[in-house]
């Protein structure tokens, strides 16, 4: 690590425009891993979903394209093709809070048969006030955290099946903030904060992400985190007013903040498993002692999230074909 880094590391400047200037990053435009291999990108309608669906258009992968309006996704698909006139798109309606939609993409993408050769799971939420679902499920850890789990844990065949293949979880810096709470994921006892909440499901992913690929490298699939630094999108400006205010002038835009989302997918440098990476490196997943979770928490995170599928399996909200994984066991 240079000096510069260490500098930027250790202030808040490191996660601005300020810092990815400083750092001397550019936008990838090596094709490297994804040309002409498939990639699923969920929340690919706004902010850094569309940025890296737009800019691994223009690289060459063959692209599936997750969000919850079609309209919206149609959108996406006219830009990409309007940089990259021959870019491969399919477009997949879906909203990852319904436990029942998700399961349902998933059938449909392992229906095809085809391989995955990098997930992205993006889609994310930052509400200001609790919300349930209609699914009896709260809305921020059914988006951020519950989704995304059912979802990577579905499609394991088809990135066993395309290996070496890659599995990107885009998190936050937020969850420097936040230790798990495995005990109350849905914010049932604890009072509701929006950007908390947030922060919980964001170290939840971080988590999952080094227990996935402990589970999945051997059979070459490697799994990873990220923290896109602090982006100008939509939800920042609609959830955090005040942030997006004060710190408006030294945000990031969107092709900043996916930059290493970005590069993660397509380099072809060994990437270091389970680490989550912040600028094109690996850094700390930890920045205060009160934050660190314990073995008991790891495995209780897990159970949770089995217990809340095999309820909602129970209720008819989620299909046959789920079977919980039990990320956390040894297997």
């Amino acid at each position: 690590m240079t000096a510069l880094d260490a500098l930027l590391d250790a202030t808040l400047v490191g996660y601005t425009r300020l810092g990815y200037a400083a750092r001397g990053l550019r936008p990838p435009t090596e094709r490297g891993y994804v040309e002409g291999r498939h990639v699923v990108v969920t929340g690919a309608t706004s902010g850094l979903g569309r940025a890296t669906a737009l800019a691994l258009a223009g690289l060459g992968a063959r692209l599936t394209l997750v969000g919850r309006s079609r309209d919206k996704l149609e959108d996406v698909r006219r830009a990409a093709l309007a940089t990259n006139p021959v870019a491969e798109l399919t477009l997949e309606v879906a909203d990852l809070a319904l436990m029942r939609e998700v399961d349902a993409l998933a059938a449909r993408l392992l229906a095809k048969g085809e391989p995955i050769h990098v997930l992205v799971n993006d889609a994310g939420v930052l509400l200001p006030a609790r919300e349930v679902t209609a699914e009896g499920v709260e809305r921020t850890h059914a988006t951020n955290l519950l989704g995304h789990y059912l979802l990577t844990e579905r499609l394991v065949p088809a990135l066993r099946a395309a290996a070496p293949s890659r599995v990107i979880n885009v998190s936050s810096g937020g969850m420097y903030t936040a230790r798990i709470a495995p005990d109350d994921l849905e914010t049932e006892r604890l009072r509701y904060e929006g950007a908390s909440a947030y922060a919980r499901t964001k170290r939840g992913q971080v988590i999952l992400t080094e227990l996935w690929d402990a589970r999945l490298r051997d059979a070459g699939v490697t799994v990873v985190s990220m923290h896109p630094g602090w982006a100008d999108t939509a939800g920042v400006q609609r959830s955090l007013p005040t942030f997006h205010k004060v710190t408006r002038a030294v945000l990031r835009d969107a092709d900043q903040g996916a930059d290493t989302i970005i590069w993660l997918a397509t380099t072809t440098a060994a990437l270091e498993g389970g680490r989550f990476y912040h600028d094109r490196r690996p850094v700390p997943t930890h920045r205060a002692a009160r934050t660190k979770e314990s073995d008991a928490d790891r495995r209780a995170l897990c159970a949770a999230l089995d217990a809340r599928l095999d309820g909602l399996l129970e209720r008819g909200f989620v299909g046959p074909a789920y079977v919980p994984a039990r990320t956390g066991s040894s297997r």
